[in-house]
């Protein structure tokens, strides 16, 4: 697991305090955790002040899994470190090959791509992963196939590619 955990116009304790409650949780499964720190002051850190941070994991498949977390007014630092690591394990716990995060962009691309099998395998799907689903059926006419892998409790999602061309793209 490799992460950042940055910080604008706040004090630099801010950042540590994140990657400590980070990586409490995520050394009690994981002995391969590190987190950088970035803290911004004065003009280059923009006009707002904030924290966050930003994990990926990379599971022995070669997938990159991704949580990220910020922190607002009256969040405590530690709060925001182990919300993104719980996000992050949860993610890595659920299996597929895309975070929770980003199962509607790739859905979506492989409603856009050549007219072809496209298939991809998910964890548990989001709520608003079941609504892009509806909306892609709506949009496009396209309607996955979804079958259970019972030996991964993951779910193969397939569809045919509607074959989406750039018409703005001048031609060469």
């Amino acid at each position: 697991v490799r992460g950042v955990a940055y910080a604008a116009k706040v004090s630099p304790q801010v950042p540590n305090r994140v990657v400590d409650a980070a990586k409490g949780l995520l050394n009690q499964v994981l002995p391969d955790v590190y987190i950088y720190t970035d803290h911004q002051k004065g003009g280059s850190a923009g006009a707002s002040p904030g924290y966050g941070v930003s994990l990926v994991a990379e599971t022995t498949n070669g997938c990159f899994f991704g949580a990220e977390a910020c922190g607002g007014a009256g969040t405590v630092p530690e709060d925001v470190g182990a919300q993104a690591a719980k996000m992050l394990l949860e993610d890595v716990a659920n299996g597929g090959c895309v975070d929770s995060a980003n199962q509607g962009l790739m859905l979506t691309l492989a409603v856009l791509c050549p007219e072809d099998v496209s298939r991809i395998r998910l964890g548990r799907l989001t709520p608003s992963t079941v609504k892009l689903l509806r909306l892609l059926r709506d949009m496009f006419g396209v309607v996955y196939k979804i079958k259970a892998d019972e030996g991964s409790m993951t779910l193969i999602l397939s569809c045919m590619g509607v074959g989406f061309k750039n018409m703005a793209k001048g031609i060469a």
